[in-house]
């Protein structure tokens, strides 16, 4: 799929190049900001095709994590320590608070998912190191 096409698809909308992060993923990414408040945002994060994030974690002492909705194109998902998981749109991924993790485009398709961050105390995420093949 071209980016043409993933765009009509996109319809959350690409957004601006992910620059303050960049340095945490492998490619490109873009972040469109949909909705935030004191304890939650979310996002549109589309990745370029082959473009994943490290491996990361988002802590929590109680409640938190992340919810991934895919919108658009192909993506992997995985936890450390089981396998990657198809990501396709109209799936919905919970990610639990401590779980290490990564997700990102397929290398054949643009990808893009809305990134819910969960309320919880004690919050943040930890970025560690790049995804090996």
């Amino acid at each position: 799929m071209n980016k043409e096409e993933f765009n009509k698809l996109n319809i959350f909308g690409l957004g601006k190049e992910n620059t303050e992060y960049s340095k945490y993923f492998v490619g490109t990414s873009y972040l469109n900001p949909l909705a935030k408040t004191t304890n939650m945002s979310l996002a549109n994060v589309t990745f370029e095709p082959g473009c994943k994030n490290n491996w990361h974690i988002h802590h929590a002492t109680n409640g938190g994590g992340q919810i991934l909705i895919c919108v658009a194109g192909s993506g992997w998902y995985q936890e450390y320590g089981k396998d990657k998981v198809s990501l396709e749109p109209g799936m919905v991924i919970t990610i639990p608070a401590n779980v290490k993790h990564w997700h990102g485009a397929k290398d054949d398709s643009w990808f893009s998912h809305i990134a819910v961050e969960v309320p919880g105390e004690n919050t943040s995420t930890e970025w560690l190191e790049k995804v090996e093949e």
